[in-house]
């Protein structure tokens, strides 16, 4: 499948609440490889959504295996239909950057252990506790859902926002 055209922000379209999948064919099949496409043709990209493509539904791929943060504690490829965080505990500030808001990283704080419950291309449901980078990254994928960037959260603009040196 081809790799998409990330959006950027101030784009429209990012600041959508995106809509469930009803159904699961080859259509929805085809939109997940082309996030997982695009999220690998991403310079150090760990995740990509849905809506970041243009296209609002609550679909959205993570993969962390491959991030020094992520090496040794992840599930490897998530790709996520209608992803639910059933609930969230701990507390901690990470720099995030995003592909949509290339030229910035921030400082954001996000629970550090999340139970996700969300269905496979397949169809098939799945539930599991993710914590520490891959939690993180799940949950920033999860915000581009709801129309939520890191800039929302950024702890503090004055002192949480950098310009990012290089991409």
């Amino acid at each position: 499948m081809p790799i998409q055209p990330v959006l950027r922000y101030p784009h429209p379209v990012l600041k959508k609440l995106c809509h469930r999948v009803e159904h699961i064919d080859n259509a929805i099949r085809n939109l997940v490889q082309d996030l997982i496409d695009t999220m690998h043709d991403g310079p150090g990209s760990v995740g990509v959504a849905a809506s970041q493509i243009g296209v609002t539904l609550r679909v959205c791929v993570v993969d962390v295996s491959r991030n020094r943060h992520g090496k040794e504690n992840n599930h490897g490829l998530l790709c996520m239909i209608n992803p639910e965080i059933m609930s969230r505990s701990g507390s901690a500030t990470m720099r995030e950057g995003c592909m949509s808001v290339p030229d910035y990283t921030g400082d954001v704080d996000r629970a550090t252990e999340i139970v996700l419950q969300f269905s496979e291309p397949d169809g098939t449901v799945r539930e599991f506790t993710a914590s520490g980078f891959e939690a993180v990254a799940i949950q920033h994928e999860m915000d581009h859902l709801d129309g939520v960037l890191f800039l929302d959260r950024v702890t503090s603009i004055k002192t949480g926002l950098f310009r990012r040196k290089n991409y």
